[in-house]
């Protein structure tokens, strides 16, 4: 029976490559080897919690191992083996490193179930390390929301982006750098775990508007190129790249203002029961 192939340009895709190949270089392993670690050790803080009598929200857990899991299919799977063949799927490839995968892995607050769940030893090296100067300028607003865009443009509008087509090694950091960038971008946007700039809800959403054109300008500049950004892709795969990347990340940001109203509102309510108590409680003479 034929492989389904998939319309994407240069080249064909094949589905069953797509859903059933497994990447075997030794990063890929290597990669693969952190990921369940990190499951791992996850699932055991959560256990730790329980057996103290503490329950930890399942959907942080389940949010933990989805966002693990994207990182394995952006990298990992049978998607990884066109990611330096189609620019299509090359930006999906993008768009589930530093949007998807980091906004499961930062709505399932790691640090706070670390802090909760180790030792007295490792809670004060924890705390120390987040409350370094080094924590505290990644963790900046203006800081991620300038990494994160400017990633974007520089790989996708500069050389940087056929030097990664040309050298593998270099192709592997950029995966790493880009979920890095998204990690931080989205943990200071809608984390939950604790960090230096707690930024208002309503800042944070014009932090997030702000980003609207500068996405919008990237997915209009790629879809209008008459020359391909790549030897390695026809000009046809990088306009239907670029209206990806501009479609998605508008959903993206639609997905995390949605986030924020819900938070929000969460905040607000608790805001309101404890301003409920305090009415409730009675007033002693001194």
């Amino acid at each position: 029976m034929p492989d389904l192939l998939l319309s994407i340009p240069s080249p064909p895709v094949k589905l069953s490559v797509l859903l059933s190949s497994i990447q075997t270089d030794p990063l890929s392993f290597v990669a693969l080897t952190l990921e369940v670690v990190s499951i791992l050790l996850y699932l055991w803080g959560v256990r730790v919690l329980k057996a103290r009598g503490r329950q930890w929200p399942r959907l942080r857990t389940v949010s933990f191992l989805a966002g693990v899991a994207v990182v394995f299919i952006a990298t990992g799977s049978g998607l990884a083996a066109y990611d330096d063949s189609v620019f299509t799927l090359h930006v999906v490839q993008h768009l589930m490193l530093m949007n998807l995968a980091p906004i499961f892995i930062a709505l399932s607050a790691p640090v706070t179930l670390l802090l909760q769940a180790s030792k007295r030893t490792v809670q004060t090296t924890a705390i120390k390390f987040l409350h370094s100067k080094f924590i505290a300028l990644l963790t900046f607003p203006i800081f991620a929301w300038l990494l994160n865009y400017s990633t974007m443009y520089i790989y996708f509008l500069t050389p940087v982006y056929q030097l990664s087509i040309e050298h593998p090694l270099f192709h592997d950091y950029t995966h790493l750098h880009f979920l890095i960038a998204g990690l931080i971008f989205w943990t200071t946007l809608i984390g939950i775990d604790p960090i230096r700039w707690k930024m208002p809800y309503g800042a944070k959403l014009a932090y997030l508007l702000a980003g609207i054109p500068f996405g919008t300008f990237l997915g209009i500049a790629l879809t209008s190129v008459r020359t391909s950004i790549s030897p390695a892709h026809t000009v046809t795969d990088i306009h239907i790249g670029g209206a990806v990347l501009w479609v998605f990340g508008e959903i993206f940001t639609v997905g995390a203002i949605a986030i924020i109203f819900f938070q929000w509102a969460r905040h607000e309510e608790r805001l309101a029961i404890r301003a409920d108590r305090d009415l409730d409680r009675p007033v002693t003479n001194g």
